[in-house]
């Protein structure tokens, strides 16, 4: 079965079916490489704590990820 013949029958799925579906396939795949450790958590509260970076709220971020994406 192609690749466009297995999407054509997922998307006819019900919307729970192709959620199911959705999970099962996102956890197969290796971890994204987001993860934070431990030692980044401190050096970022150090960073914070000492003032050499300023915090910004989230709709700051988003607009900034989404300026910089051209979104």
């Amino acid at each position: 079965m192609k690749l466009a013949e297995i999407a054509t029958a997922a998307l006819s799925l019900p919307d729970r079916d192709r959620a199911s579906l959705a999970v099962q396939l996102l956890d197969t795949l290796p971890p994204s490489g987001t993860d934070v450790t431990d030692d980044e958590i401190e050096r970022r509260e150090r960073e914070l704590e000492s003032g050499q970076v300023t915090a910004i709220s989230h709709d700051e971020l988003v607009r900034r990820v989404r300026r910089d994406r051209g979104i």
